[in-house]
C-alpha cells in the first residue's frame, strides 16, 4: 500500500506512477474519498466535543435543579447526527481501503518508461557457455530421454501438469539442494514456510484484485494457496516491531508453487515452463530503507553468480515501467537463453517493494524501545524456479547424439551422473 500522506501532499506523483505504468485507475475518485474520508472524520470530532460539553452542561444543571431540557434534545440530535455520519463513513472507508489498497506501488526513479516488455532494457549479457547450431526443444529431448509424462499427467490432474521422471526428478531435487547450500554461503537462513495462507496475511503481500487470475482459494476455508513462498515470507513478521540492529534479515526460503495461470491461455502450452505447481528457492531480504537498493543489487548479483556457476546463457534487463509489477517498486529479470525456442525466457525475477507490503503487513523496526518506529523495506529474488531452470539445462547442455550433460556443480547432488542418456 502507498503511504497514503501523497493523496494529500502530492496527488501529481500518483498521477504520474500511473501515466508512466500504462494502468487505468480512478485516482481522482481515491483523491475525493479521502477528502471526504477527513472531512467525516473531522466532523464526527467536532459533534463528539459538542456531545461531551453538553454532557457537561447536563450535569452541571441537574446539580443546581436547574432545567436541562434543551440540552437533552440537543444531545439527543447530536447523537443521531453522529450515527448518520458514522455510517456515511463507514461506506466511504470501504470504498476508500478497496481503492488504496489496490493502486500500484511508486516507482523507482531509475524505472525506464515504456509501454510494453519491449521497451525493457539489457543490462548485461553473461554469453560465455552460448551455443551455435540448432537444438531440439526440452518436450522433445525429455521424451525421448523417459524423463516427462505429460498426458498421463493431463489424464489425472489437467492441463500444465507433470510428471517428472528418473534422472529428472534427481535433477530437480540437485537444484533444490545446490541452491539452499549456495545462499547458506552467504548468510541466508533456510526457511520451509506453510504452502497456504490465510486472506489478511496474503493481501498483505499482493493485489487481491490482480492474483484472482492466479491463486488458488481452498473452498470453505480462510486459505490461499502459495503462488510463490514470497507471499509467506512477506507475511511472516506481519504485526512486528523488529530491532533496527538485526537487519536486514535474510531468509532462503524452499516451496511448492500453485498458480492458476489463468491469463496464460495458448501460452507455454507444450512441456513444464508454464505450469500450475513447480518448486522454487526464494532470497528474502528485510531491511531498513536506508539500504534497501544495495540490497537489491546485492541479491542481483548473487543470482547471477549461480546461473554462471550453472554455466547457463543468461542476460538481465531492467524492466520499463508499464512491465514492471504493481506491488514492486524496481524489478531486474533473469532471461536464460533457451535454444530449442530460439530465444531469452524470463526464469526469475528481482524486486525491491521498498515499504509498500510493510505498510499494509505493519512491520516496523526501531533501534530502542522509546524510538519512533519505521517501516522496513521488503526484497524477493527467485534464485531458481526449478522447472524453467531444467528446461534450460536441458536445451543448453544437450549433445548431438540427444543426450544430456549434467552441470558440473549438480553432479555431486546427483550421486555423481554426469551425463543423461537413453536408457
Amino acid at each position: 500500500m502507498i503511504d497514503p500522506k501523497i493523496l494529500k501532499d502530492n496527488p501529481q506523483l500518483l498521477k504520474d506512477m500511473l501515466r508512466r505504468r500504462k494502468v487505468e485507475y480512478p485516482v481522482s475518485e481515491l483523491l475525493d474519498l479521502d477528502k471526504k474520508r477527513r472531512e467525516l472524520i473531522m466532523e464526527i470530532q467536532n459533534l463528539r466535543h459538542r456531545k461531551n460539553t453538553l454532557s457537561q452542561s447536563i450535569a452541571t444543571k441537574k446539580k443546581n435543579q436547574e432545567s436541562a431540557d434543551k440540552e437533552l434534545d440537543e444531545m439527543k440530535k447530536v447523537g443521531e447526527s453522529m450515527q448518520s455520519v458514522e455510517n456515511k463513513k463507514v461506506i466511504v472507508e470501504k470504498r476508500y481501503s478497496d481503492l488504496i489498497y489496490s493502486i500500484p506501488n511508486v516507482l523507482h526513479k531509475s524505472v525506464p518508461i515504456g509501454d510494453s516488455e519491449e521497451d525493457n532494457i539489457v543490462i548485461r549479457i553473461h554469453d560465455d557457455y552460448l551455443k551455435s547450431g540448432s537444438m531440439i526443444d526440452h518436450v522433445d529431448l525429455a521424451n525421448s530421454l523417459g524423463l516427462i509424462d505429460l498426458e498421463r499427467a493431463a489424464k489425472i490432474a489437467g492441463s500444465r501438469f507433470y510428471f517428472l521422471k528418473n534422472e529428472l526428478v534427481k535433477l530437480n531435487q540437485a537444484l533444490i539442494n545446490y541452491a539452499l547450500d549456495f545462499l547458506v554461503e552467504y548468510g541466508y537462513q533456510l526457511i520451509q514456510p506453510p504452502f497456504m495462507l490465510k486472506k489478511d496475511a496474503i493481501k498483505g503481500s499482493i493485489i487481491m484484485d490482480d492474483f484472482e487470475d492466479v491463486i488458488y482459494k481452498i473452498e470453505n476455508e480462510d486459505l490461499y494457496m502459495i503462488g510463490t513462498s514470497e507471499h509467506a515470507m512477506a507475511s511472516m513478521h506481519m504485526d512486528e516491531i523488529l530491532d533496527s540492529r538485526k537487519l536486514p534479515l535474510r531468509y532462503a526460503s524452499i516451496s511448492s508453487c500453485f498458480r492458476k495461470e489463468a491469463g496464460a491461455h495458448g501460452k507455454d502450452m507444450k512441456g513444464i515452463f508454464r505450469v500450475h505447481q513447480f518448486e522454487k528457492v526464494e532470497q528474502f531480504v528485510i531491511s531498513d530503507a536506508q539500504n534497501s537498493f544495495n540490497e537489491h543489487e546485492r541479491m542481483l548479483n548473487i543470482s547471477e553468480r549461480f546461473y554462471q556457476n550453472l554455466e547457463i546463457p543468461f542476460r538481465v534487463v531492467l524492466l520499463c515501467s508499464a512491465d514492471t509489477g504493481k506491488v514492486s517498486s524496481k524489478t531486474y529479470d533473469i532471461e536464460a537463453w533457451m535454444p530449442g525456442q530460439n530465444k531469452y525466457r524470463e526464469i526469475g525475477s528481482c524486486s525491491n517493494c521498498v515499504d509498500f507490503q510493510s505498510r499494509r503487513l505493519s512491520i516496523r523496526h526501531r533501534e530502542k524501545i522509546n524510538e519512533d518506529t519505521q517501516l522496513v523495506h521488503t526484497l524477493n529474488s527467485t534464485l531458481v524456479a526449478t522447472e524453467r531452470t531444467m528446461v534450460a539445462i536441458l536445451e543448453n547442455y544437450q549433445t548431438n547424439n540427444q543426450t544430456v550433460i549434467v552441470p558440473n556443480v549438480l553432479r555431486k547432488y546427483m550421486g555423481d551422473i554426469k551425463e543423461i542418456k537413453i536408457k
